[in-house]
């Protein structure tokens, strides 16, 4: 990013510097990455303010406050807004990721059962700054306070809901044991993506989705109008009973994956996989089905269980067939929750096995309240206005 080269620090800051030293330089960067982000809002908008000019992309919108605590103490920056509201600037994001790495760090050293005094010589050397046990064991205490916060927030309008589970070890009463983290993803009004929710429990069973999906809907989740998801064990009950006649989705990737099962013959899987495929791609649910009733045929000899399956399960995944073209393709499997399950299996796969539900909970919270935290500020994931 290039920024004007005519911008001067006030000589009024400058000689508060010299005099003050380490204690002038909170405002010095204030006014610096406040100066690079306005220079940095023109190059998005192309113009400068007030501007006339035919290659201008947008218009400015004021500003927002944010604090941001930073090594020299916590500043207030004032954020450039543009009236589409498709900008964030980079030069504040940067020292916001420096805070989000040290949270993540020291999220994932406390759930590791690390002492409070190692955690402090570590933080040490991150910060700069000496931090005795005692202030690592708050910090802690107010880790686990803004995780809450987070997974408790209101909620609102969603219009597509994403649904899914992982699993991780944890040691319960001596026995390790499967732990289910059931997440949930929407896409919000203004076509972003969004974290909702994140649970954890040893069971998959209905019970815990049923608790889970009422929390949201607690929480103010309204306006649902698909849920996509793979065929969960437990979640078809909760789901009918929470959120009657909500259309669903079931997972085309996961239903590709499910056909091999009921494939008699190795050689036939690619045979099978393309049929599906012929099926997924239809340019309407009728012709859909027409393909479906045609592969059913094919397959009631050579195949029988897999026919058999085909005509119960596949129906499951043409409900997009009733939505925007446009909108198919993001809406027609859960892949982009899977991909949160990827990014938590690469952050806990050192652990092993988890002492607790709650820790658990603490460092799956911390992951996805940064990834959501991107994709709220990030671009646009889908253009709910298409048709």
């Amino acid at each position: 990013m290039t920024y004007q080269n005519n911008f001067t620090v006030p000589d009024e800051i400058l000689e508060q510097i010299a005099n003050s030293g380490m204690e002038g330089l909170p405002e010095m960067i204030q006014i610096v990455i406040n100066e690079a982000m306005r220079q940095e809002r023109n190059k998005h908008l192309e113009a400068d303010p007030y501007e006339r000019t035919e290659t201008r992309k947008g218009y400015a919108n004021g500003y927002k406050t944010k604090k941001v605590k930073t090594r020299v103490g916590e500043i207030t920056f004032d954020i450039p807004q543009t009236r589409d509201g498709d900008f964030y600037p980079d030069a504040l994001e940067k020292g916001i990721r420096s805070e989000r790495a040290l949270t993540m760090t020291l999220a994932e050293m406390y759930i590791q059962g690390v002492s409070t005094r190692r955690v402090a010589k570590i933080t040490e050397k991150l910060c700069g700054t000496q931090i005795n046990s005692s202030q690592v064991s708050r910090a802690t205490k107010q880790l686990d306070e803004v995780l809450a916060t987070w997974r408790n927030r209101p909620l609102g309008k969603v219009k597509y809901l994403y649904l899914d589970a992982r699993y991780e070890k944890v040691r319960i009463a001596g026995i390790v044991q499967d732990s289910a983290i059931l997440m949930a993803v929407g896409v919000l009004e203004n076509g972003k993506r969004s974290i909702l929710g994140v649970s954890v429990s040893l069971s998959e069973a209905e019970l815990h989705w049923r608790d889970f999906m009422e929390g949201l809907l607690a929480r103010g989740l309204e306006g649902v109008e698909l849920i996509i998801s793979d065929s969960h064990k437990g979640m078809r009950k909760a789901r009918i009973q929470m959120f009657t006649g909500i259309p669903w989705q079931r997972c085309q990737f996961h239903l590709q994956q499910n056909a091999s099962q009921y494939v008699p013959r190795k050689r036939m899987q690619a045979e099978v996989a393309a049929d599906l495929r012929g099926i997924f791609n239809a340019p309407s649910r009728e012709l859909a089905e027409a393909y479906l009733h045609e592969i059913i045929r094919k397959y009631e000899k050579t195949a029988p269980k897999l026919a058999d399956w085909m005509e119960v399960a596949i129906p499951e995944g043409l409900t997009i067939f009733s939505f925007p073209v446009a909108h198919r393709r993001r809406i027609r499997t859960s892949n982009m929750v899977e991909r949160l399950s990827q990014e938590i299996k690469r952050r806990t796969r050192v652990i092993r096995v988890f002492p607790n539900e709650a820790s658990v909970l603490r460092l799956v919270t911390a992951i996805l309240m940064e990834i959501s935290e991107d994709w709220e500020t990030g671009s646009i994931y889908l253009q709910l206005d298409s048709h």
